[in-house]
């Protein structure tokens, strides 16, 4: 995941990893930071599967890369390493035109900051992209993803980021190669 402070990006990770471990699977998230400021770059890595976690470094050669920051999907390098048959999800209003990457197989993208606007009333798009997220990669279901909200946030602040989160999900606009 790669995107700036004040997007909720290391919190969207540590509520992936509640929602994978709900579902049975095991998993790990730690984030990146530069100077730890709003607006300063962020990257947070996650793993899951069905083994234990035991690589805490960053991920070289993701299957998935979430980008937070509607300008950073310009930013070179940002798709380097990506496996073949990939996935990439992005905080956009643009349509995709190009291939981002020969190895990309599907891209998801949704309007994150907008909705969060409408939903939460400040423009952090996390739980929007955790929405995408499920619903673009199918590695985990919406509701898993909802229920690891109530460990974030209070009930007011819970049903507005479970509104964002749904709207994200049925909002994606997902293209295939």
């Amino acid at each position: 995941m790669h995107g700036r402070g004040g997007q909720g990006l290391a919190i969207a990770a540590e509520m992936l990893v509640a929602a994978f471990v709900a579902e049975g699977k095991y998993a790990s998230s730690f984030p990146m930071f530069g100077s730890e400021r709003r607006g300063a770059p962020v990257a947070a890595f996650l793993r899951f599967g069905d083994e234990p976690i035991r690589e805490k470094t960053q991920v070289y050669e993701p299957d998935c890369v979430v980008v937070f920051d509607p300008m950073w999907k310009n930013l070179k390098g940002i798709f380097d390493g990506l496996k073949e048959g990939s996935v990439v999800i992005l905080n956009t209003t643009e349509t995709l035109r190009d291939r981002l990457n020969p190895n990309v197989k599907k891209v998801g993208f949704v309007d994150a900051t907008g909705i969060a606007l409408k939903r939460i009333g400040i423009p952090v798009p996390n739980t929007c992209m955790l929405g995408a997220f499920s619903a673009v990669t199918e590695w985990l279901s919406l509701r898993s993803v909802i229920r690891s909200f109530k460990e974030y946030f209070n009930d007011k602040a819970f049903l507005a980021n479970r509104s964002s989160s749904m709207e994200g999900f049925q909002q994606v606009k997902i293209i295939e190669w």
